[in-house]
């Protein structure tokens, strides 16, 4: 997969995962939740942080294989948890 190609799938699966908790009322998109009839925002913004971890794993895969890793700081996390709290505003 190139470089172009595997940024905007990223990209893409950022914004979708983004606005998961937001669209549904089950856990993650799949469990269904029988002690909350409306999802708390607490558990909601579980769901969001637990989506960030998983799309910069992915992110971190598809650096790692297209060549050489570049070293981030905590910079680059806080801005990419910004970002991700941005795509996550349609929802």
């Amino acid at each position: 997969m190139n470089v172009s190609l595997s940024s905007w799938l990223l990209i893409v699966i950022a914004l979708l995962t983004a606005n998961l908790p937001f669209v549904n009322q089950r856990l993650f998109g799949l469990l269904a939740l029988s002690a909350f009839p409306n999802k708390p925002f607490w558990l909601r913004l579980f769901e969001l942080l637990t989506a960030y971890v998983v799309v910069g794993l992915l992110g971190f895969y598809f650096e790692t294989s297209a060549g050489n890793r570049f070293v981030q700081n905590w910079e680059f996390y806080w801005i990419g948890l910004f970002v991700f709290i941005v795509f996550a505003f349609p929802g």
